[in-house]
């Protein structure tokens, strides 16, 4: 059988995710893998692999609510809105110093919410069909439109004064976020840092959860027994929907695309469907006890 499931990985610091997923399909001996959502190289923490047929429940996961932990330098501003561009604009010493906790956490509790976020220049996101990290890397001006996003949480855990390697002060924020998909946590430390007046960036950051699923439970790349951390297709969609018992006859039914009866379960539109040997057989919305499939699962041969 080819491999199939859903794998939990701690991303290294400098590894991109499509480089996660390369060393993957060479872990797995497959070429199907996928990811639920990027991270930048500099982060770290949960990087979630579909592999196999698997790879069908990512789209269900790549809207899933992120936490994060992070590091936020107030005092500088860089091109990136974190650690790895250069640094465009530095505040004096005193302005920095001078900045008292409670006005932090006010700036944090306005970027806190339903928000507006202007996304990092440097981003994956595509303008005219061309990634814009590539537009301004190729010497373009670009600013992106701003965009709704959810941060229901940002609470800061720590404050410390800090310097550069080259003498400049600094506060270093450490901070906790709980946020919508598609938020940039850089860009909240750039934000945060233009109330102040000061400027900020992201030193580190370190992703902690994805919808239900944390970072304490996942594999380090090049693990021994890598395959081994596989979670089961249906495991991970029980996490995720509520689930329907299949009979044989309802199983070989809805492999066909058919719809089935299933009387004793609720309206939902997303139940996970599950054969009488546990495997996941699809998932399946549900109306008037009756089926129609979202998404099929099949048992696909090496």
């Amino acid at each position: 059988m080819a491999p199939t499931g859903i794998l939990l990985v701690d991303k290294p610091g400098g590894f991109t995710s499509h480089d996660v997923v390369a060393r993957s399909r060479k872990l797995l001996q497959t070429r199907k893998v996928g990811h639920a959502g990027t991270l930048d190289p500099m982060a770290t923490g949960l990087l979630v692999l579909g592999v196999g047929s698997s790879t069908r429940l990512l789209t269900f996961l790549v809207g899933a609510d992120k936490e994060y932990v992070a590091t936020i330098r107030l005092g500088q501003s860089t091109v990136t809105d974190d650690r790895e561009g250069d640094r465009i604009a530095a505040a004096a010493e005193a302005q920095v110093r001078a900045i008292p906790a409670e006005r932090i956490r006010e700036g944090v509790a306005k970027l806190t919410g339903d928000i507006l976020q202007r996304p990092s220049s440097v981003s994956a996101i595509k303008v005219d069909g061309k990634r814009s990290y590539d537009r301004v890397r190729s010497g373009e001006d670009v600013e992106l439109p701003s965009r709704p996003v959810t941060v229901s949480e940002f609470v800061v855990t720590d404050i410390r004064e800090a310097t550069t390697d080259d003498g400049l002060a600094a506060l270093d924020l450490e901070v906790r976020v709980v946020c919508s998909s598609g938020t940039y946590i850089r860009a909240l430390a750039r934000d945060l840092g233009d109330d102040l007046g000061v400027g900020g960036h992201l030193t580190a950051l370190r992703r902690t959860r994805v919808g239900p699923f944390r970072v304490s439970d996942a594999v380090q790349l090049d693990a021994e027994n890598y395959a081994g951390a596989l979670h089961p297709a249906a495991d991970v969609a029980a996490d995720l929907f509520p689930t329907a018992q299949l009979d044989a006859d309802q199983t070989l039914a809805l492999e066909q695309g058919k719809r089935v009866k299933l009387p004793t379960t609720p309206d939902a539109p997303i139940v996970a469907a599950l054969a009488p040997d546990g495997r996941l057989i699809g998932l399946v919305r549900v109306k008037k006890s009756e089926t129609k499939v979202v998404v099929n699962f099949p048992v696909v041969q090496s």
